[in-house]
């Protein structure tokens, strides 16, 4: 039987060795292939115009004035965090509210209030659900095409544009189904907003 003396050198090389296939070869290989092949999802697909970053087109920013077109409920806070600077920071997080709980129906009123508001020409139109609820991680950065058209009377207004020209845009941000079958159709807010102000 070999002793603990002559195991542990050919034990320790095994761990360093392991260690440098799995943790810097491997990981260097599989980085460097992502930033060949997907550099812009490898880098967080963030949005960036003239070298000025505008956000990632994978989470939410939260719009509610009438120029720009408005997202899902967001879960924001605004009392947590601050930059070195002391400026406030938007956090958005999860939502846990219960559908069936009061808080959630008070929510989802008062959304359906300010929508209503903000959007007259709609009239009676039912406003798509997607508008006035919040998705489970607060975050989402799509709507529904639905979502995204009871909008474009007010956009078109606010923005001095015809309803075909924001149709346009919306057409311009929308995602397919994924391989024609998988999913639905969505609208990417932040990139409607970002061709309304001419950015993108």
């Amino acid at each position: 039987m070999k002793s603990i003396k002559e195991v542990l050198p050919r034990a320790a090389m095994l761990v360093l060795l392991a260690t440098v296939i799995c943790g810097v070869i491997y990981t260097g290989m599989v980085t460097g292939v992502a930033q060949l092949l997907f550099s812009d999802k490898a880098n967080g697909s963030i949005i960036e115009v003239d070298g000025k970053k505008y956000g990632c087109e994978l989470l939410a920013q939260q719009y509610t004035d009438e120029a720009h077109m408005w997202g899902r409920i967001m879960n924001v806070d605004v009392s947590t965090f601050k930059d070195e600077n002391g400026k406030t920071l938007m956090y958005a997080a999860p939502s846990n509210l219960s559908p069936a709980s009061e808080e959630y129906e008070e929510l989802v009123a008062e959304r359906v209030d300010m929508i209503k508001e903000a959007n007259p020409d709609m009239d009676e139109t039912a406003i798509p659900v997607d508008l006035v609820t919040c998705s489970g991680s607060g975050l989402d950065p799509q709507i529904s095409p639905a979502a995204a058209e009871y909008q474009v009377a007010r956009l078109a207004k606010a923005n001095n544009r015809t309803e075909q020209e924001i149709d346009d845009i919306i057409d311009k941000c929308t995602t397919g189904k994924l391989l024609g079958v998988f999913g639905e159709k969505t609208v990417n807010v932040l990139k409607v907003n970002l061709m309304l102000e001419g950015i993108l």
